[in-house]
């Protein structure tokens, strides 16, 4: 430095001591500055005053030469002790050169920096709190130094600050957030410290409603509860949990829509393996239950992104089990949220003004690309860089659900083969409430969603069928379904006349303004959807053998439950009438007839088909029989059941001329142990009467003559054994007994005006087609080089 130049007001012993480089002659110069400055004050001199710090500043503390700086800091700290309660006039000058000493190379030089602010804050106290956000930045840099001395002089500096902005009622909040926002994103452990600790000061001033900022720096707190520091996350988890408990007390005032979609893009787990990522998870899920609580119906345009989040939590084992809890909340509450008020058009939301042109054939104004709204980035260290999911109409002040995002959410689960059992069972209850509770939007949907609902009947769990039939039921039976589209169900006729009795069907409490709501049992009430449902599924059944083995049973059972039994196999009969495939079409109605004679689900369709007294069950009667054909043990067996002996017996006269089979055999050895079950009480009953059952005991015989003498020919053999001889059974009047079966039996013809030799012709025809089939399969067989004859 030019000791010859000119520095006054400071003396030259003054400039020389301030250059020494031993401190005390240092504090020496200090002590004479802060009397110069005293008196400076004494005679209002502020030009004085202000020509001092420059030069302290300018020559000084920004001089090259390390001695100089530290002679210049502990000038200015000097002048600021002079100048008491008035150095807030002057801090801009006095702050800053000691602030741009904080990058200082020279850990001692820094030390001295920090202990000079520490001097001037302590004089100026709430004066400088104007020049805060200077103050915090420089602050900031110094928590993360690597010198410890440096460290605890700028701890000591911080805890003085802190208190200075506890007792003051000034502090502008307004202008600090922007640099806590751009600051809480530091990866460095020692900075995150310091801006969690600054955080939960401010929240614990009455005066300071940080809460209003939360959605700015509510990511930043998520990222630091990831730190891999203990005492920095439970730090950050108190922070967080005060924060919620405001949010509760004040829930009116809290900008949730803000907020929700930082919470789920921390809800979702890029690396499970993090122990920090679980905390995360678990804080943003419990987050987000609460505001799904709190806010109620303003969370919806968030929709699919919470269920991003949520679904996949569902399947979590015991491990994160509170995790697994918390999101089940979480999905219940948002479930709840969705009513039939969310079904209505834009037009009628609107009053009837006109849609808006951005959104056309239904789909949603805000385009937005799946793989982005569903995937939100959880490698994103800034809140700018968070990719956030946008409410599908964020222009319009109602609530809106977002359907479309929804369907693409649960869609996308159902399609992923890695999704866990539970999640697809929420998949799955989200689509059924969906069809309840907003069908005519839904039903938008169904061509797209139809496909994959057929294909999860193949799911491994019967938890996840079960839920799924519920779901196909619910469109093939909803009014919302009925359309002109019956054309589109592979060009089936319209002569099928399906029927829901009352209180059986499934979506019937929601039948708004339909036809079917006042529909009777005898009138059409399922939707074009529902024939394209049976023939898809039979198709299915056709392709995946082991599906018909293993849950073709259990399927069509609980469709019986779930839809009218009449309608499943007065569809099921009329399809398979046309099916190509003869051998699945005989195995699909083998499968049909057992459930039909052994299904407590189809006790009221039996109870239908076993007197047929009305013209509609002679026709369901009809329609079965042309497809049982395909089957003759089944046939025989319908022929049973509708009491149709002397048909029954007819039709195994024919067996004589059928291809016996092994299979064959088995099937008659089945029918024999049906006729023992409770099923055909009845028609073990009704060979106590030998006249007027002659074709019951012929046919029986009839079955006794196929069997080889096997267990079921012994069974079945002392069953007839058993018929009384009819000479000993007659105990009553002969004429008023006939009389009386003569009454039934008319009764009876009246309602069953039926060609029964058109329906052997019938049988003829089909088994007819069999055969040919069966012949052209054996010379396929015999032409193979490699087939040898057992």
């Amino acid at each position: 430095m030019n000791t010859e130049k000119d520095f006054s007001p400071l003396t030259p012993n003054i400039v020389r001591a301030l250059n020494d480089k031993l401190y005390e002659k240092r504090k020496v110069a200090a002590l004479e500055i802060e009397k110069l400055v005293r008196e400076f004050v004494a005679q209002n001199n502020s030009t004085q005053i202000r020509h001092v710090i420059q030069i302290l500043a300018s020559e000084f503390a920004l001089s090259q030469h390390p001695h100089s700086r530290k002679g210049g800091l502990i000038g200015l700290a000097a002048c600021s002790i002079a100048l008491g309660k008035d150095s807030g006039l002057y801090l801009k000058e006095l702050i800053e050169p000691v602030l741009t000493c904080f990058n200082d190379s020279d850990s001692r030089l820094r030390y001295y920096a920090c202990e000079a602010l520490y001097n001037i804050v302590k004089v100026a106290r709430g004066a400088v709190l104007p020049h805060f956000n200077l103050l915090f930045d420089g602050l900031s840099k110094l928590a993360a130094d690597p010198d410890p001395n440096v460290k605890s002089g700028s701890e000591l500096l911080d805890r003085l600050l802190k208190d200075i902005v506890t007792e003051s009622n000034k502090f502008d909040l307004v202008a600090f957030v922007p640099l806590l926002r751009e600051r809480i994103y530091s990866n460095n452990q020692y900075a995150r410290q310091f801006i969690i600790s600054w955080i939960h000061v401010l929240e614990t001033v009455p005066d300071i409603n940080l809460l209003d900022y939360l959605p700015e720096i509510l990511d930043g707190l998520f990222q630091i509860l990831g730190d891999n520091s203990k005492e920095i996350r439970r730090t950050c988890e108190v922070v967080l949990g005060e924060f919620l408990k405001e949010i509760k007390k004040t829930p009116s005032s809290v900008k949730f829509a803000e907020m929700a979609n930082i919470l789920v893009i921390h809800c979702q787990v890029a690396d499970e393996t993090k122990l920090t990522n679980d905390l995360i998870q678990l804080t943003s899920m419990t987050w987000m239950r609460e505001f799904i609580q709190l806010a109620g119906r303003v969370v919806l345009p968030y929709s699919s992104g919470i269920l991003t989040a949520v679904l996949p939590c569902l399947s979590y084992d015991d491990r994160k089990k509170n995790t697994k809890e918390a999101a089940s909340a979480c999905n219940h509450s948002l479930m709840k949220l969705v009513t039939p008020e969310d079904d209505e058009d834009e037009e009628e939301e609107r009053g009837g003004s006109k849609v808006s042109p951005a959104k056309e054939d239904g789909q949603p104004k805000t385009e937005v690309d799946g793989n982005d709204m569903l995937n939100a980035s959880q490698e994103s260290v800034g809140f700018s860089n968070i990719s956030f999911f946008t409410p599908a109409i964020a222009d319009r002040p109602q609530v809106t659900l977002d359907l479309d995002g929804i369907v693409q959410v649960l869609d996308r689960h159902l399609h992923d083969s890695s999704t866990g059992m539970m999640t697809r069972i929420a998949v799955l209850k989200w689509l059924y409430h969906l069809y309840i509770k907003t069908p005519r939007k839904m039903f938008r949907h169904t061509d797209s969603l139809f496909p994959m609902l057929l294909k999860t009947l193949s799911d491994e769990s019967d938890e996840v069928i079960l839920k799924d039939l519920e779901v196909l039921a619910e469109i093939a039976s909803s009014p919302a379904g009925q359309t002109d589209q019956a054309g589109s169900c592979d060009g089936t006729d319209n002569k099928l006349e399906l029927k829901v009795p009352e209180g059986t069907k499934v979506g019937q409490q929601h039948s708004t303004g339909s036809k079917a709501a006042d529909s009777s049992p005898s009138t059409p009430s399922m939707n074009s959807y529902f024939y394209k449902f049976m023939i898809n599924l039979l198709k299915r059944l056709s392709l995946e053998r082991k599906l018909l083995e293993n849950r073709g049973a259990f399927i069509i059972r609980q469709l019986c439950l779930l839809l009218h039994a009449e309608n499943i196999f007065h569809s099921m009969a009329d399809i398979l009438l046309k099916e190509e495939d003869l051998k699945f079409a005989s195995t699909m109605v083998q499968t049909l007839n057992t459930i039909l004679l052994t299904s407590a689900e189809l006790f009221q369709l039996r109870n239908q088909l076993k007197d047929l007294r009305t013209p509609e069950s002679c026709d369901l009667f009809c329609c079965l029989y042309r497809s049982w054909c395909h089957n003759p043990v089944a046939t025989v067996s319908l022929c049973f059941l509708t009491q149709n002996y002397k048909h029954a017996y007819d039709l195994i006269q024919k067996f004589g001329d059928l291809e016996v089979t092994v299979d064959f055999l088995m099937e008659v050895d089945k029918l024999v142990q049906l006729i023992e079950s409770p099923i055909f009480t009845y028609l073990r009953l009704q060979l106590l009467d030998v006249e007027n059952n002659p074709y019951l005991i012929k046919a029986l015989y009839g079955l006794l003559m196929l069997l080889p003498q096997s267990q079921a020919f012994q069974l079945l053999s002392h069953r007839l054994r058993c018929v009384p001889n009819p000479e000993l059974m007659r105990t009553v009047d002969e004429s008023r007994y006939m009389d009386s079966k003569q009454q039934v039996a008319s009764k009876r013809a009246s309602h069953t005006q039926m060609d029964y030799n058109e329906l052997l012709q019938h049988f003829d025809r089909v088994q007819s087609k069999h055969l040919e089939v069966r012949h052209q399969r054996s010379g396929r067989a015999s032409d193979h080089p490699d087939r040898k004859l057992m």
